[in-house]
């Protein structure tokens, strides 16, 4: 597409578009990436990023990311930060799958153990971890025992037996947001998520295992911190959210806001799917509190899928978790706001991060985060598309521009409609076959939409964070086997 006459380039890999780009903008609008990448944005990306600019509040720039695309409200890759005295919050910067996130996992398995039973392992887990639209987890609770789940997150999942300590220690925010209240969240929501604790879902959700080669190891040091230590190490990531509950969520207080965003508050916006309240507004901290139920209930999500993969790991190689080395590397969000603290204009200022699509990258040395990576900064998790291969990034020191945020995955270039037109599932299933990826699916049309030529090149999307100072490249994993819904 042609991109606007007025976005300038600020340093490498940083591109703006200043206030006077459209009316009603409070702050330029900064994206990230490679002229190349910045060039093939679609337009609805310069069109919500200078949105966003426009939302009461929001502090220095609206913000995004390499992986940018269009969403609903914020692009996808969309951060902005809002002064939480004078700001807004809006459920378009955040999503409808909230804490939409990552978890990665490391082995002490290598590849030539693994090739001769991946397909056994790989069937075992597509059996144990419910996959697809409508599934259904084995963990069986009552609506008020998941209520308490949205309350503790992870934490319950370590007093009832599916987590390690460990786990907690290597999540962020040790896998539960602090203010969650049950209270604030809609009967509706709760039938939609009470049955779904260790399900991946459906869409771009997945599970791959995957293969550290030696020779996609940028930086040893880094990575022998973050666990990955051997030649053709195998790993395990995946990619799920807080499903039907955070939906629900999020459908209900897009309609509440949008009631008395104008009536209460005096608040016009460009948009309406930009939605928002004052966040010290009783509408605003209702939905920060039922966000954190649904954050909540996506950590508890992903954790119960770790107890899953341990125990199909165990049961394959006829050893214990602990003996293969099972361990939690990172869990990292994508779909939320969180009050963080940041320097602004030399001053420390807490604000309203909003983060869509988008990973917070903490640098070494930075507050929340676990004492393995204070030197080294934030393990971050970057996925590719399930034919290319996937990323373990580090947050860097220089990342304040944008508020320690950086990519989250490779991006869409493509709708999942053309894709569907362009690829046949049962193709792509047989041709990754022939390539070394053995892949289970619920769907062959929802694998169509998943395609690696659906996506941008998830390389050059990395190097954009890299020339852009805003994470640093650690490792790169190659899929060999994929679970999708």
């Amino acid at each position: 597409m042609t991109v606007p006459d007025t976005l300038v380039g600020i340093s490498p890999g940083v591109w703006e578009l200043p206030r006077t780009y459209k009316h009603g903008m409070r702050v330029p609008a900064r994206l990230y990436g490679t002229r190349e990448l910045v060039h093939d944005f679609d337009a609805g990306v310069f069109e919500q990023i200078t949105n966003v600019a426009s939302l009461p509040g929001i502090v220095k720039y609206a913000l995004c990311m390499p992986d940018g695309h269009w969403g609903y409200g914020f692009p996808i890759g969309g951060v902005a930060a809002f002064d939480p005295d004078h700001g807004v919050i809006s459920p378009g910067g955040i999503g409808f799958d909230i804490n939409c996130g990552m978890r990665l996992v490391s082995t002490n398995l290598t590849y030539d153990e693994v090739k001769p039973v991946l397909e056994k392992l790989v069937d075992r887990l597509f059996e144990r971890i419910p996959a697809g639209v409508g599934s259904t987890g084995f963990v069986k609770l009552t609506p008020d025992e998941f209520l308490t789940v949205s309350r503790e997150g992870a934490r319950w999942c370590l007093k009832n037996g599916y987590a390690v300590a460990d786990d907690l220690d290597r999540t962020e925010e040790e896998g539960c947001m602090k203010g969650a209240d049950p209270a604030k969240v809609s009967q509706k929501a709760v039938q939609r998520g009470y049955n779904q604790i260790g399900t991946l879902g459906s869409g771009n959700h997945y599970l791959e295992i995957q293969v550290a080669r030696q020779e996609n190891v940028y930086d040893q040091e880094l990575a022998g911190a973050f666990g990955i230590t051997r030649p053709d190490q195998i790993v395990v990531m995946y990619h799920c959210g807080s499903r039907g509950f955070g939906h629900q969520i999020a459908t209900d207080y897009l309609h509440v806001l949008l009631s008395v965003m104008e009536r209460e508050y005096g608040i016009n916006i460009i948009d309406k799917e930009l939605a928002c309240a004052p966040f010290k507004s009783p509408e605003g901290q209702d939905y920060f509190s039922a966000m954190k139920c649904a954050v909540n209930m996506s950590f508890a999500n992903r954790q119960v899928i770790l107890h899953r993969i341990r125990e199909v790991f165990s049961e394959i190689f006829r050893r214990s978790p602990e003996d293969l080395g099972i361990r939690q590397i990172y869990d990292v969000t994508h779909n939320t706001a969180k009050l963080e603290e940041h320097s602004i204009d030399g001053r420390a200022k807490q604000l309203l991060v909003h983060r869509k699509g988008s990973t917070r990258a903490f640098g070494p040395g930075m507050g929340d985060l676990p004492e393995d990576y204070r030197k080294t900064g934030q393990p971050v998790i970057i996925g590719g598309s399930m034919e290319t291969g996937s990323y373990l990034l580090a947050g860097v020191k220089g990342g304040a521009g944008t508020f320690y945020s950086t990519a989250h995955g490779s991006g869409r270039t493509m709708s999942r409609h053309s894709a569907r037109k362009m690829y046949q599932g049962k193709s792509l299933l047989k041709d990754m076959k022939g390539r070394g990826i053995y892949v289970r699916t619920v769907s062959y049309k929802g694998l169509a939409e998943e395609a690696g030529g659906a996506y941008k090149n998830i390389d050059d999307v990395v190097k954009a964070t890299e020339l852009a100072g805003i994470s640093k490249r650690v490792a790169r994993f190659v899929p060999i086997g994929n679970i999708k819904g």
